[in-house]
């Protein structure tokens, strides 16, 4: 597997927020994290970050990287991977870029941190900008002349300039208006085809999920309560409380006859 969390506990004091047997990212995959608010999702992707300790968290457990262990791992040696093989992209784009810097300085000081440098640096992210169907030129803006579905894709196109291995998306399109979330889910299943990268996709939206991921881990209070493939997760649920999410999701001509 690309990536693998087992026994991975997050705590506060003495309350797990976090609390999950066994997940796993296989290569080229998608594989969806589903739940409703408060479930741990978000937790688990700064875990898995090495991050976790910023919010004031306690980490205990696997967490490996194709078979390598990374909970031991140096505050040093987790920036080195961040970025570099593992990537994240987040539910508000705006958060991850400085207003005062042109877009362009964030994201070469982001390659000059993993050594990239020069010409190699610019014609890297260039590439990566026309990846995403974003203008190399946009990269001279400042973050708030860019609208949300192109920050995202900007830092979809950062992921991609670094060559992460791994994407932690975390509600990457909930913030999105409905045409610039299917722009953004479609680049991200190109992404998996075309450059062979694991997608770890973290919503809230079991229609997104449904649309998106090869295989889903359905989240409860911080714990894994089912997962498989996610067609037949998503249509004959084993766990009742999969059951009950998938209930709650609206549909079209589901309301009652005036």
């Amino acid at each position: 597997m690309k990536l693998e969390l087992r026994g991975l506990t997050v705590r506060f004091g003495d309350r797990a927020v976090v609390d999950i047997d066994h997940l796993a990212v296989g290569e080229a995959e998608i594989v969806g994290l589903a739940g409703e608010s408060g479930s741990g999702k978000s937790m688990t992707t700064l875990a898995v970050l090495g991050l976790a300790h910023t919010a004031g968290a306690r980490m205990a457990g696997s967490i490996t990287l194709d078979g390598e262990e990374l909970t031991g791992l140096s505050p040093g040696q987790y920036r080195d991977l961040r970025g570099r093989r593992i990537a994240a992209i987040f539910q508000s784009p705006a958060t991850a870029f400085n207003p005062v810097f042109r877009v362009g300085h964030i994201a070469a000081r982001a390659l000059r941190q993993h050594g990239l440098a020069g010409s190699e640096a610019t014609d890297r992210l260039a590439a990566a900008m026309r990846s995403v169907l974003l203008a190399p030129d946009l990269l001279r803006r400042y973050p708030s002349q860019l609208s949300g579905g192109q920050l995202q894709r900007v830092a979809i196109a950062l992921a991609l300039a670094l060559r992460a291995e791994v994407l932690l998306a975390d509600e990457p399109t909930s913030a999105l208006d409905v045409t610039v979330q299917a722009q953004v889910l479609e680049l991200l299943r190109e992404l998996r085809d075309r450059d062979g990268m694991s997608v770890l996709f973290i919503s809230h939206d079991l229609a997104v999920v449904a649309e998106m991921c090869d295989r889903v881990a359905i989240m409860r209070a911080g714990s894994i309560v089912e997962q498989g493939p996610a067609a037949r997760v998503l249509a004959a649920p084993a766990d009742s409380y999969t059951a009950e999410l998938l209930a709650a999701v609206p549909r079209i001509g589901s309301g009652a006859s005036p």
